[in-house]
């Protein structure tokens, strides 16, 4: 569900895109419900789900992951809500939002084979003020942190791990 260099969003396939928002949307929701029952039968419990920053800044060319990770940001708050009225004040639901990492899914896009990188990896380094893209191990201490007793009073929270991307406009 991307934009092509040279198309615009006329040119996206639906069907990608559905496939794209089953994936991050629908898995998150079903996981939450399964996972938000036992909770809510339990009355304690804490629910972490995978935003993105591409969540709350515009990215080009990844418009089907961006709008389903927006909708992941809504469906968080909405069921922290829920869990906590409905259910107990002991249920927290936040979702945690990564900034840049390289995996596999976007290596190509932001490196070269030489481990370089490409100019759209240089924009995104440009507007991170670390300077770097972050390691995977780099979200262990929030997720710790939103299970822990120590965030009891958090929740419908999106947390970005993004080396300041989200707090830089550019200039």
């Amino acid at each position: 569900a991307t934009i092509g260099v040279g198309q615009t969003i006329f040119d996206l396939n639906l069907d990608d895109f559905s496939k794209v928002t089953r994936l991050n949307l629908d898995g998150t929701v079903i996981s939450s419900i399964v996972f938000g029952k036992a909770m809510a039968q339990q009355k304690t419990g804490s629910v972490i789900n995978i935003s993105s920053m591409t969540a709350t800044q515009a990215v080009t060319r990844v418009v089907g992951y961006s709008a389903s990770k927006a909708a992941i940001d809504n469906f968080t708050r909405w069921m922290a809500v829920e869990m906590a009225t409905k259910f107990s004040g002991n249920i927290r639901v936040n979702a945690v939002a990564p900034g840049f990492f390289i995996a596999n899914q976007n290596r190509r896009l932001l490196t070269n084979e030489d481990g370089s990188y490409t100019d759209r990896g240089k924009a995104v380094i440009d507007k991170t003020p670390m300077n770097r893209f972050g390691e995977p191990e780099e979200l262990n201490g929030v997720v710790h942190w939103l299970i822990s007793d120590a965030s009891s009073f958090v929740t419908g929270t999106i947390v970005p791990v993004d080396g300041g991307f989200s707090a830089f406009s550019g200039v």
